[in-house]
């Protein structure tokens, strides 16, 4: 089977999408190496060089005008080429599919991550929203199969976007393996150092933003006088100047570490120097921190309702992410019950083996055979 796949995320984005699309190819290339993999992009210059592999292929435009006008390639005239490619199977990893896919003999799959946009519309410019929704719209339906990254994703697509729940599989994001890894002392040290960090903290990863709440997990943490600080890792938005402020007028720049370009390789170290994650999001598509925090074998606090639980599994600790005090409760009992914590360190690990590489691989390859 021939098998094309959207690799700009893959190529240039280094968090969620980019993650996302990473993994999925490594992974379907390592476990079902008897296809082929062409990875579409609109440059190759300064990519990502994430996978070397013998059937795996990139491709770039094959026009003066392709090359010239990248976004209208990718949008436009992608499905020329991949006709061309004799491609059996397209999959946008990125909730967006090329016109006219629908019209060609090419079977196509395209992964919706979450409608935020239209759950939380105030987060988001008009304009955004409108031509958001219409890539969604048109991608799933012209797609023959979605794939929604948790429940909650597929609930929304049926109620959103008024599409059939029989058009729509639910498969997990898988979890780069890096975090399984247990590291060593020599490097825990090189990081410590490195960072200057403190030697307990309470760990956050995710992008720094309003939805994601990080500021309420500073508050908790500040106005219940807990004698741990937060490290805070993730892409900075203008929200960040609202945590700076609240870090300044109390005083906190000793208790609050805030860290935005930790590279993939140093990750895991942050969080298994851990003492537990806090992930106080309003809403996610699946968040996939969690399940990285899992691997690595420490404590989960995080949201409840909405896809949370999906990631997080049943020891898990799940508050309301606006209440302030549902947060410090839930941090003085991790922090001050050593039993509690080893029964979720081991619960988690085992709910985290629903999401290994071989499961999701497994999971993919049936959506592609289905529609052979």
């Amino acid at each position: 089977m021939i098998i094309g796949f959207d690799a700009k995320r893959a190529f240039f984005n280094t968090s969620g999408l980019g993650n996302y699309s990473r993994n999925t190819i490594k992974l379907l290339s390592k476990y079902y190496n008897e296809n082929t993999y062409f990875l579409y992009s609109p440059s190759l210059k300064n990519k990502i060089n994430f996978i070397d592999s013998p059937n795996v292929i990139f491709k770039k435009p094959d026009s003066l005008i392709g090359n010239s006008f990248k976004s209208y390639w990718r949008s436009f005239l992608l499905t020329q080429q991949l006709e061309k490619d004799n491609i059996n199977i397209y999959h946008g990893l990125s909730n967006e599919l090329p016109s006219k896919i629908n019209k060609s003999k090419i079977k196509s799959v395209v992964t919706i991550h979450d409608l935020i946009f239209l759950r939380y519309p105030n987060l988001y410019k008009k304009i955004d929203r409108e031509i958001y929704k219409k890539k969604f719209q048109y991608s799933c339906f012209a797609a023959d199969k979605i794939i929604a990254v948790s429940n909650q994703t597929k609930a929304d697509i049926v109620n959103f976007l008024n599409i059939n729940e029989s058009k729509i599989e639910v498969v997990y994001q898988g979890c780069n393996l890096i975090f399984k890894k247990k590291v060593d002392n020599f490097e825990k040290e090189n990081i410590l150092n490195k960072y200057k960090l403190p030697a307990q903290y309470i760990l956050y990863v995710g992008t720094i933003e309003q939805r994601k709440n990080l500021l309420n997990l500073i508050k908790a943490v500040h106005i219940g006088c807990i004698n741990i600080p937060i490290v805070a890792i993730g892409k900075p938005t203008a929200y960040i100047n609202k945590i700076k402020e609240y870090i300044s007028i109390n005083k906190l720049e000793k208790r609050v570490f805030l860290y935005h370009n930790v590279s993939i390789e140093e990750l895991p170290v942050f969080y298994q120097m851990a003492e537990m994650f806090v992930y106080p999001s309003t809403f996610e598509g699946f968040g996939i921190p969690i399940i990285e925090a899992m691997y690595s074998g420490i404590p989960v606090i995080t949201s409840r309702g909405g896809c949370f639980s999906e990631a997080g599994g049943k020891n898990s600790i799940y508050i309301d992410p606006e209440n302030i005090e549902e947060i410090l409760s839930a941090i003085k009992n991790v922090a001050s019950d050593p039993i509690l914590k080893q029964k979720m360190i081991k619960t988690g690990l085992e709910h985290a083996n629903n999401f290994n590489e071989d499961v999701i691989a497994n999971n993919l390859m049936s959506v592609y055979n289905n529609l052979q």
